[in-house]
């Protein structure tokens, strides 16, 4: 606590009567102080003596009103100027997430454009060479024929069943550590998870380049397993990647009714309520269907819907 010292002088006449009042004239007497002077004290008639007092006061001052006086003195905050900086902070980020996004998609577009591209031109040349290699000598094998034709559908259809064993069994089991780039955030246009894909690739290519170096109806099988396995793949690439999380634009795909539920299937096995079904895709409404999802699925469904609607 402070105190504050004040001091007051006060002066008061030593005399209770000013010296310098002359009695009132009377009218018997002879005012002979007319014509001389009185004679007086010296020292009433040249100044008083004064007496001086001096008074000390107190002033009891608070802490409280110390900090509250401190208070006022700063210079209070523009909340309204931080709200702004903080507004641009925000839409800058916001910016530079969308043209990374931007980017990201760009180069997995382009890659997966070449992609599907070399891959399908390379399917259709083998085919061509193929079925002309057979037909040489003016003699069609409708049997190898056939064979390579029902294996490529058989090989397609028959790698939706065995993705959807491999992904409960082994993505989101032994390799987890692999798959679990596919349930995080992505940084970057590519991820882990996406060693799959050339995994799937590779036995692929090893049956077109059999059945195309080799003769005889069990080349044609191994040539239609090829196939079939590459058109999987170009499909799967489009609709998993493209259509359901957005890794590169795909058109005119993303009408069509049951390819939506195919992606709003999937989008249910990302949020895990129902313990990871759908594990397959294609395939995907049918499961959960039968573990009592449908309700979830078309409140999925509809979500998508409102979302492309707003973005356009």
């Amino acid at each position: 606590m402070l105190a504050g010292i004040s001091t007051t002088t006060t002066f008061r006449s030593f005399f209770g009567r000013d010296p310098f009042i002359r009695p009132k004239p009377n009218s018997i007497t002879t005012p002979t102080y007319l014509f001389s002077l009185p004679i007086r004290p010296h020292y009433a008639t040249l100044r008083s003596r004064r007496r001086s007092k001096t008074t000390v006061c107190f002033v009891v001052v608070r802490d409280e009103e110390l900090n509250n006086g401190d208070s006022q003195i700063e210079t209070p905050k523009d909340d309204e100027q931080e709200e702004e900086i903080e507004k641009r902070i925000t839409a800058a980020r916001l910016a530079a997430r969308q043209d990374r996004k931007k980017s990201e998609r760009s180069t997995y577009l382009v890659a997966a454009v070449m992609s599907s591209l070399g891959i399908t031109s390379m399917a259709v040349m083998a085919v061509y060479y193929r079925f002309s290699w057979q037909m040489a000598g003016g003699e069609i094998p409708p049997l190898e024929m056939f064979g390579t034709f029902a294996l490529s559908v058989g090989a397609a259809v028959g790698m939706e069943f065995w993705a959807r064993w491999a992904h409960r069994a082994l993505w989101h089991a032994s390799l987890w550590h692999m798959h679990e780039s596919h349930h995080k955030a992505r940084e970057g246009p590519f991820e882990l998870n996406d060693v799959f894909a050339v995994i799937n690739a590779a036995p692929a290519i090893a049956l077109l380049s059999y059945g195309l170096f080799h003769k005889g109806f069990f080349p044609g099988l191994c040539f239609g397993a090829g196939l079939g396995i590459t058109l999987f793949g170009i499909a799967y690439m489009f609709v998993h990647d493209g259509l359901v999380h957005k890794r590169f634009q795909v058109g005119p795909i993303a009408d069509v009714p049951y390819l939506r539920r195919v992606a709003a299937a999937h989008q249910l096995h990302h949020t895990d309520k129902f313990k990871g079904v759908p594990y397959g895709l294609f395939l995907g409404p049918k499961e959960l269907e039968e573990v009592g999802g449908n309700e979830e699925l078309e409140k999925e469904i509809n979500r998508r819907i409102k979302l492309s609607n707003i973005r356009c």
